[in-house]
């Protein structure tokens, strides 16, 4: 079964998890320094926050799926419909261990399809661990879905949720 996946970024954590919460009737399952999720399931949604971006608002949508073969799915579909998508394998991002595709809607709206494969003790840094500054400001989305993340989640210096 397939979840819907909103990731704003805010200005102020604290104040930001407690208008969620209220909104949500639920603490967040997920609450690090810079982050918080929320996996609700009504409605069924992945909603996370945090204080990594540049700008706040709408950082990326996505749709986050339960295993290899649904996302395989996905980007069959994205690829039927010429709308393509940039396959990312084993970020490591919000504090967690994923499979990605990235595409970008025509309003320049970058959506992420994902299939998450664990928990990782870091928002999104190298394999060795360190979380560099432009590690940091790659996470979650790709500028462009044709080009990878600054700090590439498939390679030495991955980062993104």
């Amino acid at each position: 079964m397939k979840r819907l996946h909103v990731h704003v970024s805010v200005n102020n954590l604290p104040e930001s998890i407690r208008f969620y919460s209220g909104l949500f009737a639920t603490q967040p399952s997920v609450e690090k320094q810079d982050y918080a999720k929320w996996m609700l399931e009504d409605p069924r949604v992945n909603f996370a926050i945090s204080t990594r971006a540049n700008a706040v608002g709408v950082n990326h949508l996505g749709i986050q799926v339960e295993s290899a073969e649904e996302l395989a799915e996905i980007e069959g579909r994205a690829l039927a419909a010429g709308l393509g998508s940039e396959p990312e394998q084993g970020a490591n991002c919000c504090y967690a261990r994923s499979d990605k595709h990235w595409l970008e809607d025509p309003q320049g709206i970058v959506w992420e399809a994902f299939h998450t494969m664990g928990d990782i003790p870091v928002y999104g840094g190298s394999r060795d661990g360190k979380d560099t500054q432009a590690q940091a400001q790659a996470c979650c989305a790709p500028t462009r879905p044709s080009e990878p993340p600054a700090a590439s989640c498939g390679s030495a210096s991955s980062g993104c949720c």
